[in-house]
């Protein structure tokens, strides 16, 4: 399932430079994730573990319930953005 910033969120641009598909990006007052980039790095790393959660200081990004999403279809996300 894909991640989503919630509003615990300090702006401090942490997990923008470690998301390797790009899903995050600045918004007032708040980061957002576009939920059809967000893989939870699946397909990014050989044991994928979301890089925005483990380096954000407030514990912000959460997953995001609305966003379910099994590994094969996280996988063919990444399959498809990466083309």
């Amino acid at each position: 399932m894909a991640l989503k910033i919630i509003d615990e969120c300090i702006a401090c641009d942490a997990c923008t430079e470690v998301c390797p598909s790009g899903a995050i990006e600045c918004a007032d007052p708040i980061y957002i994730i576009t939920p059809t980039l967000c893989t939870e790095c699946v397909g990014y790393f050989e044991n994928p573990e979301s890089s925005c959660v483990k380096v954000c200081p407030v514990d912000a990004i959460i997953l995001d319930e609305a966003n379910p999403e099994t590994l094969e279809q996280l996988l063919k996300k990444y399959q498809e953005n990466s083309n």
